[in-house]
């Protein structure tokens, strides 16, 4: 599915880019073991929305180990639906996973690939935390803990 971006999520775009991606945050979650796929998440942030519908959010999966894997979904406290998506020309499409390279790392990031928090239950506000659980297809669940930021932060650090 490709959306084109309306008015209000133009406005989302724009914070988003300036939110940039990265961050200097340990590791939150991790998974797996042996010769199997190795996960780490680090750098995770959301920036503070600047709508009630929807939010956006940022890290990156780190596999250390062998074996590539999937990142497959993701669910929330925060939203009635987590979606995944990368965006291309401007137009973000959703899609059913994302790969995590085998000794690589999927990054999520501003402009490109990232989560999509829909049907709020709550406006994450700056300073808070959001608990999300990501599935993957081999490895068990990760869950993270993704620091609210301002709309407009900016990481020390880049991908």
């Amino acid at each position: 599915m490709t959306r084109r971006l309306g008015p209000a999520a133009l406005v989302l775009t724009g914070a988003l880019a300036l939110a940039g991606c990265g961050g200097s945050d340990p590791d939150s979650g991790s998974s797996g073991s042996g010769g199997k796929a190795e996960l780490s998440v680090g750098s995770a942030y959301m920036p503070q929305p600047v709508s009630d519908e929807m939010a956006a959010g940022f890290f990156t999966v780190t596999n250390k180990g062998g074996a590539a894997d999937e990142l497959t979904s993701v669910t929330s406290d925060v939203a009635g639906q987590v979606t995944v998506h990368e965006t291309t020309g401007g137009a973000m499409r959703e899609v059913k996973s994302l790969k995590v390279p085998a000794h690589g790392a999927l990054v999520l990031e501003s402009g490109g690939n990232h989560l999509m928090f829909e049907q709020l239950k709550r406006e994450p506000k700056e300073g808070q935390t959001v608990s999300v659980e990501l599935r993957f297809a081999h490895s068990g669940p990760v869950e993270v803990e993704i620091p609210v930021k301002s709309a407009t932060y900016t990481p020390k650090t880049g991908h």
